[in-house]
């Protein structure tokens, strides 16, 4: 926009200036040829009377030498004023006399005779400039004629310089004009710069951004509109908290009795197992209410508090649920949680991801279905597979959208969007496919390098995908179940 208005200024600019400044230097143009004739017309006035009072030619000559101007002047008088008055002797010397001719003579015969002729001041061109030819009626009647002669030079006397500066001015104008359109520019541009900037913030989970209201009338109801905006947001994720707290509350309840009843139940294996788990649901039913009482936005931050161990994570998971499986008789298999596998995630993090898919599986598969998860650490990301032997998913865009359950089997959607949110966290993603065993694999790609979200086209992605996909290829066909 700054640029635009600036190019617009500019334009505008140079075309008032070339349709002032154009006319203007023509005008200078006439206006010094115009005084160069009018000085000529005045010295040949000047020897206006010295001609109607004698014609001798000494005396023309020391008037033409008194007004300085003998080498650019001449005057031709016809040949029958030349003899003065006397008897008849002379009156025939006088009719073989020839034309007097003061000066230097440039303009062309035919042009003196058209000149007195007619009786009117003409200008023919010559050679180095122009001639003035004044008539001048004698005594005697008859026409002489005065010629002027006025250089080139001093036609265009002046001309140059005033067209110099008719062009510093103009281009005095088009600077001035591009300084005072770019501060327009700016004025203009910031604010709109400032309200790009706070809806980055704002999309970044910055709740407190905000514009100021300040800059050109359309602006400043652009940036009372966001600010009304981020207001609302916040005041809508504000309820949303509270909702949430809400809803977890109400938990507490079903839970005590729940957790009374499991302390009632004995010992045994199963018992104990129960009273974990209702332990561990209420932890997470008090970190829920914790989280959405605090004031302050959650904001997905990678590497937070040094990350965790995938492997030391993924067995102890798998120790709390292969219990269960046990019970239902499922095969377990876990494999690459032999050596450490540090990840940019927080611990509770990976464990809500986890048991989210691993909830999913014994909720949505039958009882003696198969299981594993696997722990691949590549050189620049780390994946972990989920992966069953049970239906599989039908419509797996479906299942990544959160809120999309079917509604028939309880599901909410959230549990894969838990963990879609936690690869994406990383500049991962999370993959649904056909697993080894012939159901439903689950793929979380977790980023090593804190990178963007790899992209789906992307030219350089596609490398990278490809060769960690050959990779857990090639880890999937080496692994079987027990």
């Amino acid at each position: 926009m700054r640029w635009a208005l600036v190019k617009v200024c500019v334009a505008v600019t140079t075309m008032v200036v070339v349709a002032f400044a154009v006319p203007l230097g023509l005008v200078i143009r006439e206006m010094a040829r115009d005084r160069a004739f009018s000085n000529a017309e005045r010295e040949a006035a000047a020897i206006a009377p010295a001609l109607s009072i004698t014609t001798d030619r000494d005396q023309l000559e020391r008037v033409v030498a008194s007004a300085g101007s003998d080498a650019g002047m001449a005057v031709h008088i016809p040949a029958s004023d030349s003899a003065g008055e006397g008897d008849s002797a002379s009156e025939g010397a006088a009719a073989d006399a020839q034309a007097v001719d003061i000066g230097r003579q440039r303009a062309a015969d035919e042009d003196i005779a058209t000149t007195r002729k007619l009786g009117r001041a003409s200008t023919t061109e010559v050679p180095g400039g122009s001639t003035l030819l004044q008539p001048v009626a004698l005594s005697s009647g008859e026409i002489a004629v005065v010629e002027v002669y006025v250089p080139e030079s001093e036609v265009t006397n002046g001309v140059a310089t005033a067209w110099a500066v008719l062009a510093g001015v103009g281009v005095a104008l088009i600077v001035g004009s591009v300084a005072v359109a770019d501060r327009l520019g700016v004025r203009m541009v910031q604010p709109a710069q400032r309200l790009v900037e706070s809806a980055h913030e704002l999309g970044e989970g910055k709740l407190g951004a905000r514009v100021p209201e300040e800059g050109p009338t359309e602006l400043r109801l652009a940036a009372v509109a966001f600010n009304s905006m981020a207001d609302q947001v916040v005041q809508l994720l504000a309820n949303e908290r509270e909702l949430a707290a809400d809803l977890s509350h109400r938990l507490r309840t079903p839970l005590t009795v729940l957790r009374l009843n499991a302390a009632s139940l004995g010992d045994g294996p199963a018992a104990e197992q129960t009273r974990a788990a209702v332990a561990q649901l209420e932890r997470e039913v008090d970190t829920i209410i914790r989280t959405a009482r605090d004031a302050k936005p959650q904001t997905a931050a990678i590497g937070v508090g040094g990350g965790c161990d995938a492997a030391e994570v993924v067995r102890e998971r798998m120790d709390f649920w292969s219990a269960l499986a046990e019970d239902e008789g499922r095969k377990v298999r876990v494999a690459g949680v032999d050596r450490p596998v540090r990840i940019p995630v927080a611990r509770a993090e990976l464990v809500a991801a986890l048991d989210a898919l691993l909830g999913n599986v014994f909720r949505h598969t039958a009882e003696g279905t198969a299981f594993a998860v696997d722990v691949h650490n590549g050189e620049d990301a780390v994946i972990v597979l989920v992966s069953d032997a049970g239906p599989g998913i039908a419509d797996p865009e479906a299942a990544m959208a959160r809120g999309r359950g079917s509604g028939s089997d309880g599901s909410t959607g959230l549990g894969l969007d838990i963990v879609r949110r936690l690869a994406e966290s990383t500049g991962g993603d999370v993959r649904i496919g056909r697993s080894v065993l012939g159901g439903t694999e689950v793929r979380i790609w977790i980023q090593l390098d804190g990178r963007e979200p790899v992209r789906r086209g992307h030219r350089g992605a596609t490398v990278r995908r490809r060769r960690n996909t050959k990779l857990v290829s090639t880890f999937n066909r080496s692994r079987s179940l027990p």
